[in-house]
């Protein structure tokens, strides 16, 4: 790999995700590792992060210094958690890097939160990096808007046991898509949990169900029930690599691009 291919940091790269988005780098032929950040104490630091993944050596030590890190780098790729995210897009920032934001669970004060660093860097976030569910979000949208509100939509989601925010980052992004096929905010109709006597379900309103189990990379559902059918169109990740895929495919597609706030559609070249 040759010094003039853009450099990549991986946040939390001690992670399932990280780990992942390492190989996806090293692997790929178009990048190069700049960078491999771990939460301060953790015992990888100071190893070559291939010993650390009982790999072969990658030539790139593990660090607990993020801003250093992006010193060498051209883009940061970053799964891991809402607040760290807000704090890796302020270096960024500092940094003019791509940043590649693949974190879920934010609240809409946290997102708020990450615009003033678009300002400064091209900063992609999507609850999703995958092709495939960036198709579906685009489906949604437009079967919501030839669809009225008679038709009652539901979005269903799994994933394994050890995630930790429901509904999905993904689930949202869908629900998003169809409220806005509908002309409104998904705020004002989103109905996230049911329990007990609920009564009857409230017209306009968008579902979200939530599946966690087993080892469940990620399923997503899309559910318009009308009066005696039914349209249903699903999603199924079998390999997590997708994602990492998606995310590095997005970090290459930021080179040279003007700051600003991008999603996976605009990675894609998708029609809105």
């Amino acid at each position: 790999m040759t010094e003039t291919a853009p450099g990549i940091v991986i946040m939390g790269a001690a992670g399932r995700m990280g780990q992942m988005l390492v190989r996806a780098v090293c692997d790929s032929g178009r990048a190069r590792l700049a960078g491999a950040v771990v939460r301060a104490g953790h015992e990888w630091v100071g190893q070559d992060v291939g010993h650390a993944m009982g790999g072969p050596a990658m030539g790139v030590a593990v660090s607990d210094d993020p801003l250093e890190a992006m010193a060498r780098a051209q883009a940061v790729i970053d799964f891991t958690t809402p607040e760290t995210t807000l704090e890796t897009a302020h270096l960024a920032a500092q940094a003019r890097a791509v940043h590649v934001i693949g974190t879920t669970g934010f609240d809409a004060a946290q997102i708020e939160r990450l615009i003033p660093a678009s300002r400064h860097s091209v900063q992609v976030r999507a609850g999703n990096m995958s092709l495939g569910v960036n198709l579906l979000t685009g489906l949604t949208k437009m079967v919501a808007a030839a669809l009225d509100d008679g038709w009652d939509i539901e979005v269903v989601e799994a994933h394994h046991n050890r995630k930790a925010d429901a509904p999905s980052g993904t689930a949202l992004m869908l629900g998003e898509a169809a409220a806005e096929g509908r002309g409104v905010t998904l705020p004002e109709i989103a109905d996230r949990g049911r329990d007990g006597i609920t009564g009857p379900r409230i017209r306009g309103h968008i579902g979200f169900s939530a599946i966690r189990g087993g080892d469940i990379v990620g399923e997503h559902d899309v559910i318009f029930a009308g009066k005696g059918e039914r349209i249903v169109i699903r999603h199924m990740a079998t390999d997590r690599m997708i994602f990492a895929r998606g995310a590095l495919q997005a970090a290459l597609w930021g080179q040279g691009r003007s700051p600003g706030a991008y999603d996976m559609v605009d990675v894609l070249g998708l029609a809105r």
